[in-house]
């Protein structure tokens, strides 16, 4: 018997199954497998960065999400103006993407620029960014601002958010998708319906952090890492990571993680990530043990963590290591909760050990049609249970974390206002809710670096 095991499956695949709408993972499979999605791009990806992170995280996230394809309307050369080897023609032949002169009416269209499309086109949104600012606009509608103020993080924010409603609108999740307008303000997240004006934009970059410690590297983590290697380092070789995790990389990891390939299968993920990102200029030091209550870090140790472990008791640690700042996210894991985003800054009001109790178990329902194939395929209750039990995953939430996450040590570095929580999903975006810290940080150096 040939069944699929938890570490092969497709982590967004399995919302089909979890859902009932499939009768096996072969069912499954071929439902994404249908999914399309094309992306025309402006003139402007010649000389913005911005606009090169917008497409290459785009790329990334798309080709894990929709695996009937990717049609990429580009009709300018690309120089290559992002940090490392982060090449748009090496990214769209790697992800399988399809150079076409113009998009089909029919496939989903995102616009990245100032390119227009047809009206006849059955879905088409705008990926718009200027500086701290970034959403999604219906393509034939206008911008709310002109593309302006180099940030490649509102970039790849953008793109998160345009992959995010395309896919909502395949799966007819919410009528909306498409025909509204939604974004973010990384500078003040806690602009909901004013996301978009001037006030809601930060300062230019002057600085970017330089010594970070990043617990866990799979979905929320690469994530973590891919939006600092898109960062204008002007001196990449001044930046520390360390890069702590215990697993390796598996073809289920593919599915949410946007750094992994299939290079990297069976290598443990600090050595995969740590080349990944030594490419791109920035020094590494790795960890291969379980973050627990028994490590403590040093003096001259990174100060400031990134937290993405799915895993209660290891957060419920958070405020043992020493860090001063650890910014932490969650995301749902069901097919209802899946796009769901929870993010905490610590150390602040509430101890960890007070927000996540011991022995919290996922609900795990095995009685979905595709689960009752593989037991009529004779996998065992033990197997069936392991399936059902793995997460669903989607690496346009872990990029919206991310983006938010760095962007409070960005604020952080640069003055602005920091948070306690940030809360949202992204089926209601309009529905998000950000808390301002009660109480200040203690004065440390987080280590930083200058901007381009």
């Amino acid at each position: 018997m040939n069944v699929i095991t938890p570490d092969e499956l497709h982590r967004l695949v399995k919302l089909a199954m979890d859902t009932g709408e499939a009768e096996s993972i072969d069912h499954a499979l071929h439902i994404f497998a249908g999914y399309r999605i094309g992306v025309a791009v402006g003139p402007e990806i010649a000389t913005s960065t911005t606009h090169q992170a917008a497409l290459l995280t785009f790329l990334r996230l798309a080709s894990r999400v929709f695996l009937g394809g990717i049609d990429v309307a580009v009709s300018v050369d690309t120089p290559h103006l992002l940090s490392g080897n982060l090449n748009i023609d090496k990214a769209i032949a790697s992800t399988g993407a399809r150079r076409v002169k113009s998009l089909e009416p029919h496939v989903p269209a995102v616009c990245i620029g100032t390119i227009s499309l047809p009206h006849s086109a059955s879905f088409a949104v705008r990926a718009v960014f200027s500086g701290w600012r970034a959403g999604v606009v219906p393509a034939h509608a206008g911008a709310p601002f002109a593309f302006e103020g180099e940030f490649p993080l509102s970039g790849a924010l953008a793109a998160a958010l345009a992959v995010n409603e395309a896919f909502l609108f395949v799966r007819q999740d919410t009528p909306e998708a498409g025909f509204r307008d939604m974004g973010l303000s990384l500078w003040r997240p806690d602009a909901v319906d004013d996301w978009w004006k001037s006030d809601s934009d930060g300062p230019a970059l002057a600085y970017l952090p330089s010594k970070l410690w990043l617990i866990g590297l799979g979905h929320l983590g690469q994530a973590y890492l891919w939006g600092l290697s898109i960062l204008p380092y002007a001196r990449p070789e001044e930046v520390e990571l360390v890069l702590q995790d215990i697993d390796a990389v598996t073809g289920s990891t593919l599915s949410t993680s946007i750094l992994s390939d299939d290079s990297m299968v069976g290598d443990k993920k600090t050595r995969a990530m740590a080349k990944a990102m030594e490419a791109r200029g920035f020094k590494t030091a790795i960890v291969e043990r379980r973050f627990d209550e028994t490590l403590r870090i040093r003096s001259d140790d990174p100060q400031v963590a990134l937290f993405g472990v799915d895993n209660a008791l290891a957060r419920r640690a958070l405020g043992d290591a020493g860090f001063k700042l650890v910014v932490e996210a969650g995301l749902g894991s069901g097919a209802k909760d899946f796009r769901a985003i929870r993010i905490h800054t610590f150390p602040g009001g509430k101890d960890p050990r007070d927000l996540w109790a011991p022995g919290a178990e996922r609900e795990i329902n095995t009685e979905a049609p595709a689960y009752g194939d593989l037991k009529s395929r004779g996998l065992d209750q033990c197997g069936v249970t392991l399936l059902a039990g793995k997460a669903v995953g989607a690496p346009f939430v872990g990029m919206t974390a991310a983006t938010l996450c760095l962007a409070e040590i960005l604020r952080f570095l640069h003055d602005g206002r920091l948070f306690a929580v940030h809360e949202l999903d992204l089926k209601i975006p309009s529905g998000r809710l950000s808390v301002e810290r009660s109480t200040r940080l203690a004065v440390f150096n987080p280590g930083f670096t200058p901007a381009r």
